[in-house]
């Protein structure tokens, strides 16, 4: 039967959302929808029960699986996710939030080469150093402030925050982690992986449809554009008090400082 998600990947856009999909779905106990659903965001008003009509069908003893990066990002993705079930587990892919807007920002240029540069979107001053937060590439990389909105209807430990940094040295460790937050047995381990030397990032040696060894898509390891280090420097200012206070709150330092 279809049934409702019991684990949601909510975020982040550019943090790993996909790679940590596509692992997981190779788990027997694990169904996951392979494209983004957009319900809690934007989809919203076609009800539950077409929400439902898009899940796979699972087995009794299966979890159901569905991932939204923008649902980190959403006002409103809590209240609905809460009110759906309360027992939803949640999974934040994060990664250093000055590399995800400049991965953010490499892929909005490949779609559109014509955008303002980097530094003009980040800043509204650049000489008085003042960041705009409104420029959602941005704003995404804010996690402290997004999680006060989730932990106002779910407790920490319903939510698995997953490093995208160890995601590439140690898909398997980070992996295991996610298996025991689902409460699943830990089946993928080191030897469903294999690092891609081209790509600069792990892949699978198996993919749950067909056996082969499987990469992520042309558009996952792209190369970021060159940014003038100063920049990066004022980034990496601008987001420390951030940082600090997701680490503080999560109970878990990701280290990007």
């Amino acid at each position: 039967t279809k049934r409702l998600p019991r684990a949601i990947v909510v975020g982040v856009k550019k943090g790993g959302t996909r790679a940590v999909l596509e692992f997981i779905r190779v788990h027997p106990e694990v169904r996951a929808l392979g494209t983004e659903p957009h319900f809690f965001d934007r989809n919203y008003h076609r009800g539950l029960e077409w929400y439902r009509s898009l899940m796979p069908r699972t087995l009794d003893s299966q979890i159901t699986v569905e991932k939204t990066p923008s649902y980190f990002v959403t006002k409103e993705a809590p209240r609905r996710i809460f009110n759906m079930s309360r027992d939803t587990k949640l999974i934040v892919v994060v990664r250093n939030p000055v590399t995800r807007a400049i991965s953010d920002y490499t892929q909005t240029l490949s779609k559109k080469p014509d955008i303002p540069t980097f530094e003009g979107l980040t800043f509204r001053n650049r000489s008085l150093g003042l960041v705009d937060t409104s420029w959602n590439a941005i704003r995404i990389g804010m996690y402290a402030v997004h999680l006060e909105s989730w932990l106002q209807y779910f407790p920490l430990s319903q939510i698995h925050f997953v490093s995208g940094e160890k995601l590439i040295t140690d898909p398997a460790g980070e992996m295991g982690k996610v298996q025991d937050f689902l409460g699943i047995k830990r089946v993928i381990t080191d030897k469903h992986f294999y690092f891609n030397k081209t790509k600069g990032f792990p892949c699978l040696k198996k993919s749950e449809s067909s056996g082969l060894p499987r990469c992520l898509g042309k558009s996952k390891g792209r190369t970021h554009v060159q940014i003038d280090p100063e920049v990066i420097e004022q980034l990496r200012d601008f987001y420390r008090p951030y940082n600090i206070k997701f680490y503080e709150t999560v109970g878990q330092d990701f280290r990007w400082e």
